[in-house]
């Protein structure tokens, strides 16, 4: 690192290399062939969302020509053209990844794509059948002769571009394009003598493109594809009704500006000449794939039954040895605090709370934050069928989650529909944190129960994103929780919390206060250290304060899974920072703090990362877990993670990432060692439960 290399990494580029270890799980001989398809297939999802959200607001920005700069010293032009090079470069190995490293094994184990011109006879014959009774009847061919006339194209689907010969000696090619909208299937299944064989949608279209154009000569039909811009604003104070406002942000994004220009490598200069003036794109933003394109429509192929081989093992969730599933959820509570690490630990306790909730007479209110949901969610329901039961139930729907607003505006028409009082979180602020609140008349009197996670109330995604969930009847945490809700939910000014800290008023604050307590003491020379467990690191402050940390001798030791814009390993800077990331099979996402704070262990779950978004325009909470038991099972994993010399890479201080596990003999694959302590707690737990005497007791012989 020389001394003109900025202090910080550049969010846009870090999120591409976190892309990029995505990839290179695809390409890794060690995981099952069906399992690094769905690898392949996240990476190019995760990039549809990087351009419709990060791509678009940065040429918004270089459009008007903003001179600002962010932390890492680049203008929006050169992080956008910074971002072209490191994704073509992407864009390119994908395509080896996918035509080199996974189709030849996927074939040679029943899995293959057939090529139209290699069709036998009767697989020609079913997908003219298809074509016939399935596609020609849905599909509309336009004709563009100029860009106005040009339909409106759905974000992110697939269309052909059909160039016709000339009418006439003399005269201009003519185009049309045939948009595939989303109705249609991406693969045609092919009678095969065994495995699966498949034929694309669009080379159907292709084979029989000339059946649109009775009478004309197709001279070239090219498949491709456009991405719209998707960061538009809501301007939330000149929004009378947010949920009409919403709606039309949904609306708004169908109409935004094109961003990417994707389409096949095949296609001829005079396509690609059209299609850039259509679509009013740079060169520097079409992308020429030598394969097919949208390839995360891929993730159904590596769903596929049959092939359990080519796919990982099985790791069902496990139950907690701390619940007693013959109990009720409010008796375990009453008796102890539980920690829940998903997947490797079942969200059933979660769910069965809130069920339980809404059945049980005595309980009075629920009150819950719902920013990410299920499609059919057993949460949801609970909360209707609580409202209709007569109980006072208080749901904050999040409209501003985004590319799940529509669905949640389903789920807050539904709720209300059910009698459940439901907020749309809370003005210029996104509602992130998750929590949930239970209050039960009990004969003490009044009792609170609380769910803090750093996961959403989805009990899909539980099964596949690394989660901590934490449920309570502390008494100072229900007295927290009833302070939260009323702050979010009106016009109160929000109280100092006895426990709990809050975006976005203190969170940072206070996380900056932890890290000067451990650089204090290690400056007075008591022990000190610091470790964290986030999927992003951007905030300047934050990054600053560890740099402080560092240069005072303590050691910091940092999960970052996605962004880190901190640069570790930096001769008088961060020498003692390191920062490792984990891609794996599930999806890193939990966030746990630890702070040595002179022994005592300061132990912390939170739904925040550490960017500016969260910190200051979000509402987010970090919430202490002070059980022994319990703060002592965090620092575990926290640990756990960092022994990982299989999944684990290493960020170095120019910005690129090497394997952790190189030129180490011992083998730790944190993941899988987090899912063999669960499954052993439970086989523990069973022989406790088989050890302990109880002996017969003699009947009542006077009855």
């Amino acid at each position: 690192m020389t001394s003109h290399t900025p202090k910080y990494i550049n969010r846009e580029l870090s999120w591409l290399e976190f892309n990029q270890r995505v990839l290179d799980e695809a390409k890794e001989p060690s995981n099952p062939l069906l399992e690094r398809l769905k690898f392949l297939a996240i990476t190019a999802s995760n990039l549809d969302e990087f351009f419709m959200v990060r791509v678009g607001g940065l040429q918004m920005l270089a459009g008007r020509k903003a001179a600002r700069r962010d932390p890492s010293g680049m203008t929006a032009y050169e992080q956008l053209e910074a971002i072209s090079v490191r994704v073509h470069q992407m864009v390119g190995n994908q395509y080896q990844c996918l035509l080199e490293d996974l189709e030849p094994p996927l074939a040679a184990n029943g899995i293959k794509r057939i090529a139209p011109a290699a069709l036998s006879h009767r697989q020609r014959e079913t997908v003219e059948r298809v074509f016939d009774n399935e596609i020609y009847p849905v599909l509309t061919p336009i004709a563009v002769a100029a860009p106005d006339d040009l339909p409106l194209l759905m974000n992110q689907t697939l269309n052909v571009c059909a160039r016709l010969a000339p009418a006439a000696e003399g005269q201009e090619m003519r185009f049309a394009v045939i948009p595939l909208g989303r109705s249609l299937s991406r693969f045609i299944t092919l009678p095969s003598e065994g495995g699966y064989e498949y034929l694309l949608v669009e080379d159907a279209v292709s084979l029989f493109v000339e059946r649109f154009f009775p009478g004309e000569t197709v001279a070239e039909a090219v498949p491709f594809r456009i991405t719209r811009n998707a960061d538009i604003a809501l301007r939330e104070d000149k929004a009378s009704d947010l949920l009409e406002s919403m709606k039309e942000i949904l609306d708004a994004r169908r109409l935004g500006d094109y961003v990417r220009l994707e389409l096949s490598h095949q296609a001829t200069p005079e396509v690609l000449q059209f299609l850039q003036q259509v679509f009013e794109v740079d060169a520097a933003d079409v992308y020429l794939a030598p394969g097919p394109l949208d390839l995360r429509a891929w993730m159904s192929l590596a769903d596929l039954g049959g092939f359990d081989s080519l796919k990982d093992e099985p790791w069902p969730p496990q139950p907690s040895p701390a619940i007693d599933p013959t109990a009720r959820m409010f008796e375990v509570l009453a008796q102890k605090d539980v920690l829940l690490h998903h997947p490797y630990q079942t969200f059933d306790p979660v769910v069965r709370l809130l069920e339980e909730a809404a059945d049980d007479p005595d309980v009075l209110a629920i009150k819950q934050i719902l920013y990410r949901t299920s499609r059919n969610s057993p949460i949801v329901a609970a909360l209707a069928r609580a409202a209709q039961r007569g109980k006072n139930v208080t749901a904050l729907v999040e409209l501003k989650a985004r590319f799940d607003e529509a669905r949640n505006i389903e789920w807050a028409e539904r709720l209300e529909q059910a009698g459940v009082q439901v907020l749309y979180g809370v003005k210029g602020l996104k509602t992130h944190a998750k929590i949930c609140v239970i209050v039960r008349r009990e004969p003490h009197g009044v009792q609170r129960y609380v769910h803090f996670g750093t996961g959403n109330y989805n009990e899909a995604t539980a099964r596949i994103y690394s989660d901590i969930s934490f449920l309570t009847s502390n008494e100072e945490l229900g007295a927290d929780a009833t302070t939260f809700f009323n702050a979010i939910t009106g016009y109160s000014q929000p109280r100092r919390m006895l426990k709990l800290e809050m975006a976005p008023l203190g969170l940072r604050e206070y996380i900056l206060e932890l890290i000067q307590s451990e650089t204090e003491r290690k400056r007075r020379g008591q022990k000190a250290a610091i470790q964290a467990k986030v999927n992003s690191l951007v905030d300047p402050a934050i990054i600053d304060a560890l740099y402080d940390a560092s240069q005072a001798g303590v050691p910091v030791r940092l999960n970052i899974r996605g962004i880190c814009c901190l640069r570790p390993g930096v001769p008088g800077l961060s020498e003692n920072i390191e920062v490792i990331s984990i891609v794996d099979r599930f999806l890193e996402h939990a966030r746990i703090l630890h702070f040595h704070h002179g022994g005592d262990n300061l132990t912390f779950i939170s739904s925040a990362d550490w960017m500016p978004r969260n910190l200051d325009g979000r509402v987010e909470l970090l919430t202490p877990v002070e059980d022994p038991p319990l703060r002592d099972r965090l620092m575990a994993i926290l640990d756990t993670y960092f022994k990982d010399t299989v999944k684990g890479r290493r960020l170095l201080p120019d910005g690129s990432y090497e394997r952790v596990g190189k030129g180490k003999r011992k083998r730790v694959r944190s993941q899988k060692a987090l899912y063999e302590d669960a499954c052993n707690a439970v086989k523990q737990a069973a022989q406790s439960r088989r050890t302990v005497f109880e002996p017969h007791r003699a009947q009542d012989e006077t009855n």
